[in-house]
């Protein structure tokens, strides 16, 4: 299974739908257009602020644990489904869903009690994975690194109303917030021993949906390090790489 990572607006869906087609393989998405609980969170955060304002220093936003678990029980699904065939794609790591719940645990948005009960459901989710993976060859995950501008630049170019900071005044420190769990988030994975080999995009510096040049690059080294992972042959990567260049 590849996995992408990074923070909203790093492309990832983008990549998995590039990732898809190069490989012949399915790309599992992030519920968004069929996931009513999105809206009432980011209103729920606005509501939250507005009671903290007014002195109510323990609102939550009651949205938070709703939303979380909603995630998490869609990416269990699409984990499950992702692996039984090779090289499939999930556009988000499930480990990132404990990341958003962490993070709006930590801000107020989530009691304890809710984040300690999802931490134990992801737990039983984990378990239940790590059960029924047969297979010895490692996963892939590859992670979208971009700055706090690049990031805002590509929310604004996918025009979902509700993630915009013209939109909601509370979203720039929000999306700053997120930028530092996820670099703390990355630390951690770098270091976990852990069932997945990394390989980390830098989406400031390349950009693979309007440059060819660097779409190619990238795919380069991705295939190169499945070929190392043993997903694809030799052979594989070299007719995919003929077939990208030979294309006008």
């Amino acid at each position: 299974m590849i996995t992408l990572a990074g923070i909203i607006g790093s492309g990832k869906s983008t990549m998995s739908e590039i990732l898809s087609k190069e490989l012949g393989s399915q790309a599992f998405f992030e519920p968004v257009d069929d996931n009513p609980v999105l809206p009432l969170f980011y209103k729920g955060n606005e509501l939250a602020a507005e009671k903290r304002a007014h002195g109510d220093k323990d609102a939550t936003n009651p949205y938070t644990y709703l939303l979380q678990t909603f995630f998490v029980n869609r990416r269990f699904r699409m984990i499950k489904d992702a692996k039984k065939d090779a090289n499939n794609i999930l556009d988000r790591s499930i480990y990132e869903d404990a990341l958003f719940m962490k993070m709006n645990t930590d801000m107020g948005n989530a009691t304890s009690v809710e984040y300690s009960t999802y931490q134990e459901l992801l737990q039983n989710m984990l378990d239940e994975l790590t059960y029924a993976t047969k297979v010895d060859s490692k996963d892939l995950m590859i992670f979208i690194h971009v700055s706090y501008d690049t990031m805002i630049k590509r929310i604004k170019k996918r025009g979902r109303d509700y993630e915009q900071i013209e939109t909601d005044p509370t979203l720039p420190s929000y999306y700053k917030k997120l930028l530092e769990y996820y670099e703390n988030w990355l630390d951690w994975y770098k270091n976990w021993d852990k069932a997945s080999e990394l390989i980390i995009i830098d989406g400031d510096k390349y950009d693979f949906v309007d440059s060819m040049q660097d779409r190619n690059y990238l795919l380069d080294k991705i295939e190169n390090k499945l070929v190392s992972l043993g997903h694809i042959t030799e052979d594989q990567a070299k007719k995919l790489k003929q077939n990208r260049y030979s294309e006008k």
